[in-house]
């Protein structure tokens, strides 16, 4: 079988050049570059990311940790990842945290045992000074989903405040005063700054927020369902319904129509997030678009660009939600 070291001695190159044509560097020129080719193809070469990992000190592998693997929102961000890396020549690994300190922290040690090139984290347990410790040593991070001030060059977020805020104002904008809220668990950052955003467009509107019709779920759809029934069990009035993603928001619509409730004649339902299933549900989701796919694509770039020096790449480091308009929320009804 023949060797990287062959290949560099057929071509006439050094290891780091054949290298460099293995990962499509652009520092090769034309003539070398089809130099390797040519030798690769006579000694029937096939590169592996050993031979890779020895001749480049890269392992051409890129470390993901995520709270989950299930569902469309990690689904989507996964997916994102994997199609730029792959483009470039990279492979993932992929690990998950449960959104549990102690799993995130084995997860991140796990990447690293792995010999991974860069890690891109989307944690929520661990703290933000473990992260700028982490971010301090050898192994290069890039946050998805978090914003740390000492760390903003590495973190890809979203203005979730202003999200929360733009979900509420829809509805005051359609002339509902009485809004409920179910949140996320409020022990996350971007739950806790949706809920925010909801609270800074009902004093923008002189009104006060009940916190009687608060319910606070974990972006399940279970807690979704289970967190409509406790509102509706306390008998209070309110005419729509902001939920902090839309895998709760179709929970909660459920138990509205097995409640005689009519969406939205009767109740308003606005989502975050706008999964596909926003598309599909009836009536469609009036949701918030959160771009998790290209926020994942951006994460690597923002590796591709940093570790494997594709500095043709442009970054974007923070992604502003937009309202998406559909059929689950409208003006209430006169009278």
């Amino acid at each position: 079988m023949a060797t990287i070291y062959q290949v560099s001695e057929l071509a006439g190159v050094s290891l780091a050049t054949v290298s460099r044509v293995m990962n499509n560097n652009a520092r090769v020129s034309e003539n070398t570059r089809n130099k390797v080719l040519a030798a690769m193809e006579q000694l029937g070469y096939r590169p592996n990311s050993i031979a890779q990992s020895l001749a480049s000190n890269r392992s051409n592998s890129v470390g993901i940790l995520v709270s989950e693997l299930h569902g469309p929102f990690y689904g989507e961000m996964l997916s994102g990842i994997e199609n730029e890396c792959r483009a470039a020549g990279k492979h993932v690994i992929i690990a998950a945290g449960h959104s549990e300190e102690a799993s995130e922290k084995d997860g991140i040690e796990f990447l690293i045992s792995r010999s991974c090139d860069a890690l891109i984290l989307h944690v929520e347990a661990v703290s933000d000074d473990y992260l700028i410790k982490l971010a301090s040593g050898n192994m290069p991070i890039v946050l998805i989903n978090r914003f740390i001030p000492q760390l903003a060059d590495n973190c890809i977020s979203l203005d979730n405040e202003l999200g929360g805020y733009l979900a509420t104002k829809q509805l005051l904008q359609q002339g509902h005063t009485q809004l409920a809220y179910l949140a996320g668990p409020m022990w996350k950052s971007d739950a806790k700054d949706r809920y925010h955003g909801h609270l800074r467009a009902m004093a923008e509107h002189g009104l006060s927020f009940n916190p009687a019709l608060l319910a606070e779920g974990d972006f399940q759809d279970s807690s979704g369902s289970a967190c409509m029934q406790q509102l509706l069990a306390k008998g209070l009035p309110f005419s729509a319904l902001v939920c902090a993603n839309d895998e709760m928001a179709a929970g909660a619509m459920e138990v509205a129509r097995a409640h005689g409730l009519n969406v939205p004649q009767d109740l308003s339902i606005v989502g975050f997030d706008n999964l596909i299933l926003a598309r599909y549900i009836y009536p469609k989701l009036t949701t918030i678009d959160y771009p998790i796919g290209e926020m994942g694509r951006m994460a690597a770039r923002w590796v591709l660009k940093n570790i494997y020096q594709q500095q043709a790449l442009q970054l974007k480091n923070v992604f502003e939600p937009v309202l998406v308009c559909r059929d689950s929320a409208s003006a209430i009804a006169a009278g």
